[in-house]
């Protein structure tokens, strides 16, 4: 691109040592990019046609139509998810941020400086869920291949590694008995008027406030009479449903739309409170109670998500959700599984903790305490650094967005715990890049002592 006058050229604005720009230079984009692009779809072949375009009749043969917006850069796009979570920001901040900062404009592969949003916050979105698990696992392999690359890690530290679980909570309100059938009542009603149904009663007077005393009375640990509470709340909605259904029956187009509603709104009215497989929320089905045994907070409500680091360095080499909230032992070849594509190297020695004893894998050693006798002495010393995945996952969720996921459907949480990891893992290069600039600014600037110290020799 030539200059232009009227624009400032980004290196001239920056300073070069900053981390952001050394890694930009470092990352290898082109080979990412492509490897992203692979898990796009293709457009779908169209018979030839002709189409209203801005510019008159378009021809469409077996192709897209061209008179569509452009496609945003893949280079943006992966720029600005390494950045959302490497600085924990929302879709909206991320982008808004970005207009500001010309250190995050260098880094997507900006020239200029930009004063514009680089694209909507929904762009954001959309491209995820193009992509899906498979391309954000590219990115977390293009930062592994990076800290390679910078002799962060080297292939034998990659021999060995620390796998863990935790949940990754989603973002919904705690699934209270009278909440989730008020929130089915309501979308109910919705539904309904979406679709011109005309209710014999809605009871928007009448349930909010049964809502509000089955709260006091819990609040209150009057039992009995919360429960009679939540008894009314589920005769009120029963009565919406069935409602509901006389006036679709006959009616295929409405009952399609409303199938899925109705399913998870009779499954709410029925649960009971030890029923196994419960639904918690009604626009998130896939929500599994966890229970971890901790005391501050028993369940969390979510997916259960493994993680695996190198033993050494604690570079995240694998994050996968795991839904049906399956025993710890039992994700563990899944895991190793992801390990092995992302670092291209199967781990030999795996630490884990009691919840993986009884499980072994062809080829890879499992090390818990459980095995504490069987050890050797320095398998016992290596075996202490177990806990250093702890801090790990604990900046995963305070850092970089895994605290609470806000991405749909089960899809939302692998996506999102793969990109949490790519976020950390970003921010270890950045810290290793500016701790290997420090230690070259000291040796310069000794050697350049050094040669001022130097005597001079005159020669008469």
């Amino acid at each position: 691109m030539t200059d232009d006058l009227f624009r400032n050229r980004l290196e001239n604005m920056i300073d070069l040592r900053h981390g952001l720009v050394k890694l930009a230079g470092i990352m290898p984009w082109e080979k990412v990019c492509q490897a992203v692009e692979s898990y796009i779809p293709a457009a779908m072949p169209t018979d030839k046609a002709k189409g209203n375009g801005l510019f008159g009749d378009v021809v469409l043969a077996g192709k897209a139509s061209n008179a569509g917006q452009p496609a945003l850069p893949t280079r943006l796009l992966v720029g600005l998810h390494y950045l959302k979570h490497a600085y924990d920001c929302s879709d909206d901040e991320v982008v808004e941020r970005w207009a500001e900062n010309p250190y995050w404009q260098f880094f997507t592969g900006e020239e200029f400086f930009q004063t514009k949003l680089p694209c909507d916050s929904s762009s954001l979105t959309r491209w995820r869920q193009r992509i899906g698990d498979g391309g954000v696992e590219e990115m977390l392999a293009a930062t592994i291949a990076v800290a390679k690359g910078l002799k962060i890690v080297k292939e034998a530290d990659l021999q060995k590694v620390i796998i863990d679980t935790t949940v990754q909570e989603k973002a919904i309100a705690y699934p209270t008995d009278s909440r989730l059938i008020e929130k089915a009542r309501e979308a109910l009603v919705k539904a309904a008027e979406e679709n011109r149904l005309t209710l014999r009663q809605n009871y928007n007077r009448v349930a909010p406030v049964l809502a509000r005393q089955a709260g006091r009375y819990a609040h209150a640990r009057q039992f009995k009479r919360m429960r009679r509470t939540i008894k009314k709340q589920r005769t009120l909605a029963g009565r919406i449903v069935r409602d509901i259904e006389r006036q679709i029956d006959g009616k295929p187009e409405i009952i399609t739309k409303l199938a899925g509603l109705l399913c998870r709104v009779k499954r709410i009215l029925t649960q009971q409170p030890k029923d196994k497989n419960k639904l918690y929320a009604l626009h998130a089905p896939e929500v599994e109670c966890i229970a971890k045994g901790k005391a501050k907070q028993p369940y969390e409500f979510g997916v259960k998500v493994g993680i695996a680091v190198t033993h050494k360095q604690g570079l995240i080499v694998g994050a996968r959700s795991f839904p049906g909230n399956p025993y710890d032992g039992d994700t563990l070849a899944e895991q190793l599984e992801q390990v092995g594509i992302l670092t291209e190297t199967q781990p030999a020695t795996v630490f884990v903790d009691l919840g993986y004893r009884a499980r072994e894998h062809d080829g890879t050693e499992i090390i818990h305490r459980g095995k504490l006798k069987r050890l050797t002495r320095a398998q016992r010393k290596a075996l202490k650094r177990r806990q250093a995945v702890e801090p790990v996952i604990g900046h995963l969720k305070s850092d970089h967005r895994m605290e609470r996921n806000w991405l749909k459907g089960a899809i939302g949480d692998a996506i999102h715990a793969v990109l949490c990891a790519c976020g950390y893992n970003l921010r270890l290069l950045l810290r290793h890049l500016a701790l290997l600039f420090a230690r070259i600014w000291a040796v310069m600037l000794a050697i350049k002592i050094n040669s001022d110290c130097r005597p001079t020799i005159s020669v008469a």
